[in-house]
């Protein structure tokens, strides 16, 4: 078959209205056709690695990527400060944010801080009583009760009111943030953030590192300083390597590019928690009832969602202390308690969904939807769902009964949602706001709310536009049905870990009849395809049953066949492994 320069298989719309294309290389430029090692290097290729890198790409090594955090502006005034607290045993507190993020940030610095001798203590704000980032009476609070050091993790940047009254109040407060800064920045003691505007470029390259990231290397910082003042002739140093559980599981959470160190640290990290040496963790993978070792989609899929159920519906330190406990029964108890308010958060979210697909103006560029009562907790879960139905920006907000609404967006590849809210609070529409490309956070006056959609929609409309007449269906291989295999899944794993900027590989493979179709669980399809070459498997469309994919599968005549494009899975139930399809989209084959 002869097939259409930059097209895969000549498709230029499928079934959900999009063309097929290759992810960089033409099908007739490629290197060595799908031999393992050749797929391998194909794959890591088209993913932005350099040729000279493959080797060190293909096993990540924090070595390899890990940069001197001297780099960074205030990191070593960090590293002193907290190497000071340290040394004179000062009260150290511990001011994290209630995601995931957020909570393996604390638990990173409070288990290194418990290495090194000093006990800190955690502290995580209530997500529907005092919202996002520090504010002054937690500041005040902690410092009263004997903290004479704040650090605050994944959060801070925006802070200006919060870190003024602390240094009126004499407070010490050390920053170490990854959200977008403005111009101008808080006062703090120290502020390390690698998206500091006024940041040097070899630093403002790890602008893609989550918080966890970013206190791993505080920590490094931590322990260098710590070794030039004489603190280990007495004392072993700590593993921080033993810490890489906690920062893959922030990294991956967070929807973190995973390129460069980013890589390094889920490649390694996921290695760490094999071990399960986190009793926190270890009851988690059980609670989760993962037998096997977790991959990089388990910490975002079943891991971090149980972490992040604690400051959506339940109490927002559950995460923390789940993450730094050292007894087994308590890890137990607190993983069966994130369980079930995981479960409560899964009913809230539908709920919550269903309404907001009511209000979704199909025209708009970026949808913003809102409504009272909704429980803000589920809101950013419910954009995202949004987001990925719609193929735009949406921002979903929750109102309460003083009419202050909060509200959590997510964005599509090339857009920057999070510097227009910025740009949105700089011009007085929010009371706060910020994050970053892909994902923002806002709290409003409702009665500002249809002002906020219209200046959202006008300023981000070419963006979007753009954005989605650019939108493709990116394949890596091309496979017959029998092809689809253990062994070709083993051979694509083999460029991972993957996530956000380093994406899971996908294939088309048919062409197939469908042999059987039927919905399962909330609303999936499940399909049995047949190829024309004697072998079949299974597909599966998750979420797919409303949408143009999920009716094209369950409306297929007989005679009709299809190429059916997806990530391809090992299902590990029966006796023997096999590899099924987990399906993106599908066109027809004649």
């Amino acid at each position: 078959m002869t097939l259409s320069p930059g097209t895969v298989l000549g498709i230029t719309q499928s079934v959900t209205g999009q063309p097929w294309r290759w992810r960089a290389l033409s099908a007739d430029d490629r290197d060595g056709g799908l031999g393992g090692e050749a797929l391998l290097r194909q794959l890591l290729l088209s993913r932005g690695c350099p040729p000279d890198a493959i080797e060190a790409h293909v096993a990540p090594s924090i070595r390899g990527f890990m940069p001197d955090p001297s780099i960074f502006r205030d990191m070593d005034r960090a590293a002193a400060r907290l190497a000071e607290a340290v040394i004179a045993r000062e009260p150290i507190a511990i001011f994290g944010d209630y995601d995931v993020d957020g909570a393996t940030s604390t638990a990173l610095l409070i288990r290194l801080l418990r290495a090194l001798g000093h006990d800190a203590r955690a502290y995580i704000p209530d997500r529907l009583t005092e919202g996002y980032g520090p504010s002054a009476p937690a500041l005040r609070r902690l410092a009263a009760e004997g903290a004479s050091l704040i650090v605050t993790v994944d959060c801070g940047a925006q802070a200006f009111a919060a870190l003024d009254d602390a240094r009126s109040a004499g407070i010490e407060i050390v920053v170490v943030d990854h959200h977008k800064c403005a111009a101008a920045l808080p006062v703090a003691h120290a502020l390390v953030n690698p998206n500091r505007l006024d940041e040097a470029a070899e630093a403002a390259a790890h602008g893609h590192l989550a918080a966890v990231g970013m206190c791993f290397l505080l920590g490094a910082a931590l322990v260098r300083e710590l070794r030039g003042r004489g603190y280990f002739v007495s004392q072993a140093e700590p593993r921080l390597i033993d810490l890489l559980d906690l920062v893959a599981l922030g990294t991956v959470a967070d929807v973190a590019q995973l390129r460069g160190l980013n890589r390094a640290f889920v490649a390694q990290g996921l290695k760490v928690l094999a071990r399960r040496g986190n009793i926190g963790l270890a009851a988690l993978i059980e609670a989760s009832r993962l037998t096997r070792a977790p991959t990089a989609t388990d910490l975002g899929f079943a891991l971090g969602p149980r972490i992040n159920a604690g400051g959506r519906v339940g109490r927002s330190d559950l995460g923390v202390r789940l993450l730094t406990t050292q007894d087994p029964d308590e890890a137990r108890r607190l993983a069966g308690e994130l369980e079930r308010f995981n479960e409560d958060r899964r009913a809230i979210e539908a709920a919550v969904q269903a309404e907001a697909d009511l209000l979704v103006d199909e025209r708009a560029h970026v949808v913003t939807v809102w409504g009272r009562g909704w429980h803000p907790g589920v809101i950013g879960i419910v954009a995202g769902r949004l987001k990925e139905r719609l193929g735009r920006p949406v921002v979903v907000v929750a109102v309460d009964e003083q009419g202050i609404g909060k509200g959590s967006g997510r964005s599509i590849t090339g857009v920057d949602l999070g510097a227009a809210i910025m740009a949105a609070r700089e011009q007085g529409l929010l009371a706060a706001g910020g994050g970053h490309a892909m994902a923002a956070g806002l709290t409003i006056d409702a009665a500002r709310l249809p002002e906020l959609a219209t200046f959202l929609d006008e300023r981000l409309a070419d963006a979007t536009a753009q954005a989605r007449e650019d939108r493709a269906l990116l394949v890596d291989a091309v496979v017959a049905p029998g092809g689809v295999t253990p062994s070709l899944v083993e051979s694509l794993d083999a460029g991972g870990p993957y996530g956000a900027g380093w994406p899971s590989p996908r294939i088309v493979a048919g062409p197939f009849r469908l042999l059987r179709v039927d919905v399962v669980g909330s609303g999936h399809i499940r399909a049995i395809a047949a190829g024309e070459d004697g072998r079949s498997l299974k597909a599966m469309a998750f979420r797919a049953v409303d949408t143009a994919l999920g009716q094209t599968l369950l409306a297929l005549p007989k005679h009709r066949r299809l190429w059916l494009a997806g990530r391809a899975r090992l299902d590990d139930w029966g006796a023997k492994p096999s590899a099924e399809l987990h399906l993106d989209d599908a066109a027809y084959a004649d």
